[in-house]
């Protein structure tokens, strides 16, 4: 890996909890939030995702987030937020953050996992 960074999205690292829940099942996974931008977050866990898995995020003074699972490898995996959030609010101690919405300023197509291919698209080695 160099040292050029080359996302286009600033992140933060951090170390918080999260609740994690595959769309379609009850279950509720807890989870470790290693980075966190207003667009989507990495997270590590024991829980079973695919790529393109829709999942809602419970974030500690943001609450319910929806998106998509845009990558996984090994027991860590990303999450892209449908719609962005002010990631900066989940750092702050509960007792200052006031009761507010969740910032949306729309939908975040940029950060959108992309479509499962077509399985009869591809080709076979």
């Amino acid at each position: 890996m160099t040292g050029l960074e080359t996302r286009s999205v600033s992140r933060d690292s951090l170390f918080l909890l999260a609740n994690v829940r595959v769309e379609q099942e009850t279950e509720q996974h807890r989870v470790r939030v290693r980075n966190l931008s207003d667009g989507g977050m990495m997270g590590e866990g024991t829980m079973r995702v695919k790529r393109g898995n829709r999942v809602e995020v419970e974030l500690r003074n943001i609450g319910k987030i929806d998106g998509s699972v845009a990558w996984v490898q090994d027991q860590r995996f990303g999450i892209a937020f449908d719609e962005e959030v002010d990631s900066q609010r989940a750092r702050a101690p509960q007792a200052e953050v006031n009761t507010a919405a969740i910032v949306n300023s729309g939908p975040s197509y940029a950060h959108r996992a992309p479509p499962q291919p077509d399985a009869s698209s591809l080709r076979k080695v």
